[in-house]
This record gives structure tokens, C-alpha cells and sequence, in this order.
């Protein structure tokens, strides 16, 4: 017995792949046809409400690709994209890529999806704490991806140890019901954890265990002082009652009693939605569900050339594309491949070229950055995106 999940080499030698794509190559190459083509990846449209999106999966693209006989060319992991927009090309002989479209598709669709949640919770957010909780709702398997993807977002950080390790930073986290609940007390179990865990640790009190927040939230305080970091509140459904008027309670008490520097942390079923809600009094989320089972952003891969002739199915718009975005406002257009874009933006900006190569002959050509610049890249975006 085993996990159910599939090794590096099964993945990047086409194994998980639909079964049709390696019955098309057998009839290609029996009858003797190696055409080559460009393929594009485009999302026709995105998720229910939402306006722009987060490109994310290159660096894992990269890896699949890498050492085999096609020339790739994307947008920078991390742009933002709309509606109808070629993020990533392929040209190769269609026998010799055929069988990766399946797993190239899904290693994108599923992290942009991430990546585009976690900028919507973080835009919602502003410049407060946003961080990633959503492991235990997946395979374990795909933590750290789910991490690195709500990373480069906008999640000011992730809980679980390897994501942490991969990314280069510190894991983040605070207390479980279940320390509480073994030890009997919820202001007992703070202390203990301050006598025992590394003095680095933001100190956090979980304080919807047992008793009402607000009365829990001041003892914890009491207990700790200075030293209390937060109080994090992740009330069940069935208590919540009016949970933004639970925060601005409980913060008119800890204000009152000169706990002004204690924050309001909270978690349990937030999106961008509750967050844009409660936003005014809280100062720091935990997001888990809505960031692991994110909408996939539903790309698909279409042939829009054949021998250096355009050509697509119905629907599709034939010929190598090119985007270009503008620096300031984030506006994309889309041109035919090869023609410039305007010189201005209607904003007053200047355009650059999104889509670059990535791979050459099967030789990486672009340097991957680090999930920190990607992040920055997504910052830098954010302020000047439409509102959610």
C-alpha cells in the first residue's frame, strides 16, 4: 500500500495522461504524419465574478517540459491575466507533446486557481495578515503546491512545515482546540505554551473553546500581557451569530482595559467575501477551505497552428498570439504575433511584452524567480486591480 499519487518520473513521462491523447499519437505516427503546431493556453472565461486572474504552475510547467524537444513561451509566473488571454504557447512536433497536455493543463488550472483566491482574499485584506490554513482540507500530497500558490498570491504565510521549508520562510501558526481541551483551561493552556514554546512564537490565544470571546479574550490578556500577540477567534458557524459585532465587542474591551496592541485573528470559512465584511475591526485571517478548493481557473489548450498556418477549432481564434500589458492600470491586449502594441495605454501608460520564452530545444532559457519576487509581482498589482 502506498499513497495514491503519482512519482515525478510517471508524470514526466506522460503516464498521467488521458488515454486518447496516446492513441492519437500511435495513429499520427502509423500513418506516417509529424506536423508541427503551436498551442495555446487560454482560459475562455474565468470563475463566477471574477475580472482578472493569477497565473501560477510555471515554475512546475518548466519541470515537466524541461529536456524535451518543444520550444515554450509564457507569461512571468505571476501576471495577471483576463478572459481570452494566450498565457503559455507550445511549438513542437504535435507527436512528441501530444501526451504532457493533460498534466501541463493541470499543473496550471489548479494553482492559478489558488494563486487567484488567495490575491482576491488579500485584496479584500489590505495590509492585513493573511494566512494559509487550507492543507487538511487536501491530499497532503498537494500541500506544499497549494502553499507556494497562495504564497505568490498574496498570503502572508502558510502553516505547514514543508510549504514553509520550500519557500523560505518561517511556518506560521497558533494554538489547536485540542491543546485546550487536554490541558482543561484555556488561559492555563496559554501559559504553558508561553513557558514552553520558542519565545520567537507570536503568542496567539485561541479563545472560542469553552467560554464566550470576549470574556476569554481579557483573560487571556490578563494572563499574558505584553506578551499576547493576538486573540484568534474561529467560532463555529453554529455560535457565530453576528460575528462582526462579536469583534467590535471584544475590541471596544481589550481597548477599554489598555490592550490596544492585542489583535483580532480569525479563521473558519472565510473567502474574500467575509473578509471585504469584517475587515473594519479584524486584523489578520486564516484562510483554509476557500484557498485549497479554489475554483481551477479553466484553461484549455487548442491548436492555433499547423505548420506555420493558422488554423482552429470553432470558437477559437487562430494564429500565434502575443499580449502586452500596461505598466500602470494592468490592462492587457492581445495582437497577432510579432505586431507592436499601441505606444500608450488610455491611462497614460507605456506596454510591455508579457509573453517571453521559457524553453528552447527543451533547454530552460528564462531564469525562474523565487516565490518571493513572484509575490511581489502580485503586490505590485493589487492596488491598481478592479475590486472584488
Amino acid at each position: 500500500m502506498g499513497f495514491n499519487i503519482a512519482s515525478d518520473d510517471e508524470i514526466r513521462s506522460g503516464k498521467v495522461t488521458d488515454v486518447y491523447f496516446v492513441r492519437t499519437v500511435r495513429t499520427l505516427l502509423s500513418a506516417g504524419i509529424r506536423k508541427r503546431v503551436v498551442m495555446e493556453v487560454t482560459a475562455s472565461s474565468l470563475p463566477d465574478g471574477y475580472k482578472w486572474a493569477v497565473l501560477a504552475g510555471i515554475d512546475e510547467v518548466a519541470h515537466l517540459l524541461e529536456g524535451k524537444p518543444v520550444n515554450v513561451d509564457c507569461m512571468p509566473e505571476g501576471s495577471i491575466f483576463h478572459a481570452s488571454e494566450p498565457v503559455l504557447r507550445v511549438e513542437a512536433e504535435y507527436t512528441d507533446f501530444a501526451i504532457f497536455e493533460t498534466p501541463l493543463l493541470g499543473l496550471l488550472c489548479q494553482a492559478s486557481g489558488v494563486a487567484t483566491k488567495a490575491a482576491r482574499c488579500k485584496k479584500a485584506a489590505g495590509d492585513k495578515l493573511v494566512v494559509s490554513f487550507g492543507a487538511r482540507r487536501m491530499h497532503p500530497a498537494l500541500a506544499p503546491m497549494i502553499d507556494r500558490a497562495a504564497f505568490i498570491g498574496g498570503c502572508d504565510g502558510v502553516a505547514v512545515i514543508k510549504s514553509a521549508e520550500l519557500l523560505g520562510i518561517e511556518p506560521v501558526g497558533t494554538m489547536p482546540h485540542a491543546l485546550i481541551i487536554i490541558v482543561g483551561d484555556m488561559v492555563e493552556a496559554l501559559k504553558l505554551f508561553d513557558e514552553f514554546v520558542e519565545p520567537g512564537v507570536r503568542r496567539t490565544a485561541l479563545i472560542d473553546t469553552f467560554g464566550d470571546e470576549k470574556f476569554e479574550a481579557l483573560r487571556a490578556a490578563e494572563a499574558l500581557g505584553e506578551r499576547l500577540y493576538a486573540v484568534r477567534f474561529d467560532t463555529p458557524s453554529s455560535r457565530r451569530g453576528n460575528l462582526l459585532a462579536l469583534l467590535k465587542e471584544t475590541r471596544w474591551e481589550l481597548d477599554l482595559r489598555g490592550y490596544s496592541h492585542v489583535k483580532l485573528f480569525v479563521s473558519g470559512g472565510l473567502d474574500e467575501y467575509e473578509i471585504k465584511r469584517l475587515n473594519e475591526v479584524a486584523d489578520a485571517y486564516g484562510v483554509g477551505t476557500s484557498l485549497s478548493n479554489a475554483p481551477v481557473i479553466n484553461f484549455a489548450m487548442d491548436i492555433v497552428e499547423v505548420e506555420g498556418e493558422p488554423i482552429a477549432k470553432r470558437g477559437k481564434a487562430s494564429g500565434v498570439k502575443d499580449v502586452y500589458q500596461c505598466v500602470e492600470c494592468f490592462r492587457n491586449i492581445v495582437v497577432p504575433a510579432n505586431r507592436s502594441a499601441p505606444k500608450k495605454c488610455q491611462c497614460g501608460g507605456s506596454f510591455v511584452k508579457l509573453i517571453q520564452p521559457l524553453i528552447r530545444d527543451g533547454k530552460l532559457v528564462a531564469e525562474l524567480p523565487s516565490p518571493a519576487e513572484i509575490r511581489e509581482r502580485v503586490m505590485k498589482a493589487l492596488p491598481r486591480l478592479e475590486e472584488i
